[in-house]
């Protein structure tokens, strides 16, 4: 059932149901992952039991914005605070909530997997159970609401952007080396890069500075972090694979 609006506002609409959902992206297990919660299993809320991208009502005593709401919602499900995170876009309808008219404001996360592993787990024996899955599994699950077409919207945006920017380097913590830093967009991507060309595009861009040294097996090898955590590094052209 849709909410009415407050008396005395002259309006005399109902109001929508306003949701915020997260897409929140790791990289483990040589994969891309996205983190899924469970619906409650009981007859009263839509689509019982099954999974879904975390997220819930925008709270209008809490959420100033939609990016507070996104970012509430971030630690809520993950105990993490802070992370990049980027408005993917709305979805609304009639029909997409058996409750009434709702729209859903969209937003991606990406994170370091050892920040969220403990909150993961945790949240699985709570009311709210919550696992990793890779990309390519949770796009064939019946994903409640329209949220398998929302995450399909986030992995496109997120691979779209790889091949441009720094953005693989927000799932990683820091320090890293630079080999970790290929490793994982190729996790993104789906296909191995040349390693010189990488190296040199990487150090060339300047949104890495040098950081204490990293154990790579028998060696130590430089470690990095993200300079400016504000935004993503853009280059003028996308990667070359390896040959």
């Amino acid at each position: 059932m849709t909410q009415a609006l407050p008396a005395g506002n002259g309006l005399g609409f109902e109001r929508p149901l306003a949701t915020v959902d997260v897409a929140i992206f790791t990289a483990a297990g040589d994969r891309l992952q996205v983190l899924l919660a469970q619906r409650p299993d009981v007859p009263e809320d839509p689509f019982p039991g099954r999974w879904a991208l975390p997220g819930g009502f925008i709270d209008v005593q809490q959420d100033r914005t939609l990016l507070h709401c996104a970012r509430r919602k971030l630690k809520e499900k993950t105990g993490v605070a802070t992370s990049y995170l980027e408005q993917l876009g709305s979805w609304g309808g009639a029909d997409r909530d058996p409750r009434g008219w709702s729209a859903t404001h969209a937003y991606f996360a990406l994170m370091p997997f050892v920040s969220v592993r403990g909150a993961a787990a945790d949240a699985e024996a709570g009311a709210v159970p919550t696992r990793w899955a890779s990309v390519e599994d949770a796009l064939k699950l019946r994903l409640a609401f329209d949220h398998r077409e929302i995450l399909q919207a986030a992995v496109d945006r997120v691979r779209s952007k790889v091949e441009y920017t720094s953005l693989p380097a927000f799932l990683l913590p820091e320090p890293f080396t630079l080999p970790q830093l290929q490793h994982v967009y190729e996790v993104v991507l789906g296909r191995p890069l040349d390693k010189s060309a990488f190296r040199r595009r990487m150090l060339d861009a300047g949104f890495l500075e040098e950081a204490e040294s990293v154990a790579a097996g028998a060696r130590v090898a430089q470690g990095y972090r993200i300079a400016d955590r504000s935004a993503p590094a853009v280059f003028p052209r996308t990667f070359k694979s390896a040959e």
